[in-house]
């Protein structure tokens, strides 16, 4: 342990954590798929622009393994996605063979959309917690990221 805590008080704090980061995990996906129903968006439909949108265009089999799904699943997506001018397929400019999936501007004001709804979330709730408690809280959470990072890049 870091410092001399009493081990009941450090048990204690592991479990109120554990039970606290489980409760904020779920509350934060029910309140997101309630903000993409707004947008008329899946998660999954979600998870790729967000992936499209950091790593650029990528092909289907690499968007397949980014999001954990079935490569005729991820396709699937796509098809759908493409549909609704969230995302275009192109050529490899270098392999011609190689088609990869781009995010259209639809699907960047798409994403942004739900971005500013998410946060706008967390701004109502934020609006209550002081300035200093939400500095620690920054800080707290901050750290455990840095500490999870570590082990599970």
């Amino acid at each position: 342990m870091p410092d001399s805590q009493d081990p009941n008080e450090f048990e204690d704090a592991v479990v109120q954590l554990e039970d606290l980061l489980r409760h904020v995990n779920s509350v934060t996906r029910r309140q997101g798929r309630r903000i993409l129903r707004e947008f008329d968006l899946t998660p999954p439909q979600h998870n790729a622009l967000v992936q499209l949108h950091r790593q650029g265009n990528l092909t289907i089999g690499e968007l397949s393994e980014n999001l954990y799904l079935a490569f005729s699943t991820a396709t699937d997506l796509i098809n759908r996605m493409e549909r609704n001018g969230l995302v275009a397929r192109e050529r490899d400019t270098i392999d011609r063979r190689v088609v990869r999936v781009n995010i259209m501007p639809k699907g960047e004001e798409l994403l942004k959309e739900v971005v500013q709804a998410r946060r706008r979330y967390y701004e109502e709730l934020l609006r209550e917690v002081p300035h200093t408690e939400r500095q620690e809280l920054v800080t707290a959470l901050r750290r455990i990221d840095e500490l999870m990072s570590e082990r599970d890049p």
